[in-house]
């Protein structure tokens, strides 16, 4: 189906949210008629990507919006992870890992996701080669065999696009992915998350802590003042309770599920909380569609990888296009697609789901199990080693920006 009133671009990216927004920038400058489409302004209050949540980039990520020219902007407000503790509360295993002996500067960095929505917003707004609607929402999507057709309404103004690639990254209840028929799966994992920030009586010392509980992970980020960002995992109904604490209350049960390594807990900032789930789409590609991000996969944080794979959805798909010029939306460059992220995806989502299987279980035997897995880890240099190189996606082909070269 066509419309000759459409207007005709080369690529529509529908959601602008950390992946939707960063593959826009990566695009900008390939000599594309590029158009990102978001719902909600970045600096919103209900912008869902960039909200109180912090987000540990790997430092392939680092790497990626370093090259981008975005990186810069958010570095001072970066916080460099040295160190990686795990931990299973009330059993006797552990692991460490430290970014000296990996020959690494830092094993991550733990940013603001804020900070970085202004910086790739700022990035947007200084391209000329990408058009931004935005507040906008996706009225309509009709694929077809040369174009997408989509229809959009912006400030009460309806326009239409036909554009010859249409990239959802508008997140687990995509759209743009349901449009095109592409099935998910979801895996509910009975478990929501509380995050805020804490302020501990000891300064943190740029160590990350992951602490494995009975409910479910307890996740500590460094942040650069001294503060970390908490990810409590509790059931639903514990995580309502604890939305409803005192700040006494909830630092008291802060204390008492990861103990005193960082003192006692001072103060709690503003809780949210967010419902836990793998959503898995069942292709990342489809027509004249490509899949990115929580739209391809949205993964339980136990491991910080989420957004990092995202990125690198993004990061592969931009090397493509602007590897092979001409039709963006053509069969042959969409199966690369999908050929490129298959490995890089399995792989951590069954890393991820794993974990949270593997530390969910009430067995004793898998109990005992994981806990000298955990010091087997701690004693094995190659393991850690495999680790760091799996949190990079390195294990599979990485894209040319994670090598800090760029695409023009």
């Amino acid at each position: 189906m066509s419309d000759p009133a459409a207007e005709s671009v080369d690529i529509t990216i529908v959601g602008g949210g950390m992946v939707g927004a960063s593959l826009a920038v990566m695009l900008a400058g390939l000599h594309l008629r590029v158009v990102l489409i978001e719902a909600t302004p970045h600096d919103a209050a209900a912008q869902p990507s960039f909200d109180e949540r912090t987000t540990a980039l790997s430092n392939g990520s680092r790497r990626i919006l370093e090259t981008v020219g975005v990186w810069s902007a958010v570095a001072a407000v970066a916080t460099p992870i040295a160190k990686i503790h795990i931990s299973d509360r009330g059993h006797f295993g552990f692991a460490r890992i430290d970014a000296a002996e990996q020959n690494l500067a830092a094993l991550g960095y733990v940013v603001p996701n804020r900070a970085l929505g202004a910086a790739l917003w700022t990035a947007l707004s200084a391209s000329p080669s990408v058009r931004v609607y935005c507040p906008a929402a996706v009225r309509a999507v009709i694929p077809g065999e040369d174009a997408v057709l989509l229809t959009v309404v912006s400030n009460g103004a309806e326009t239409s696009l036909s554009t010859r690639l249409v990239v959802a990254a508008d997140g687990a209840q995509s759209v743009v992915r349901d449009a095109f028929g592409v099935t998910v799966s979801v895996r509910d994992y009975g478990q929501t998350a509380v995050i805020t920030a804490v302020l501990p009586q000891r300064f943190h010392d740029n160590v990350a802590y992951e602490r494995f509980t009975a409910s479910g992970p307890l996740a500590l980020l460094p942040l650069a003042d001294g503060r970390c960002t908490l990810v409590l995992t509790l059931d639903p109904a514990q995580a309502e309770l604890a939305l409803s604490w005192s700040d006494e209350q909830f630092l008291a049960e802060l204390q008492r599920r990861f103990g005193f390594r960082l003192g006692r807990f001072l103060q709690v900032g503003r809780r949210v909380s967010y419902p836990l789930a793998l959503t898995r789409s069942a292709r990342t590609s489809a027509g004249r569609c490509a899949i990115v991000g929580n739209a391809a996969q949205a993964l339980h944080p136990v491991a910080g990888m989420g957004f990092n794979l995202g990125l690198r959805d993004a990061a592969s798909l931009a090397e493509l296009i602007a590897d092979q010029p001409g039709d963006a939306g053509r069969s042959t460059l969409l199966a690369a697609y999908d050929a490129w992220r298959a490995a890089d995806r399995r792989g951590i989502i069954a890393f991820t789901d794993g974990l949270v299987r593997m530390f969910s279980s009430p067995s004793g035997g898998i109990r005992r199990l994981r806990d000298l897995g955990l010091l087997a880890f701690d004693l094995l240099p190659p393991a850690k080693a495999a680790l760091s190189l799996l949190s990079t996606g390195a294990a599979g082909r990485s894209p040319k920006l994670a090598r800090g070269v760029s695409l023009r």
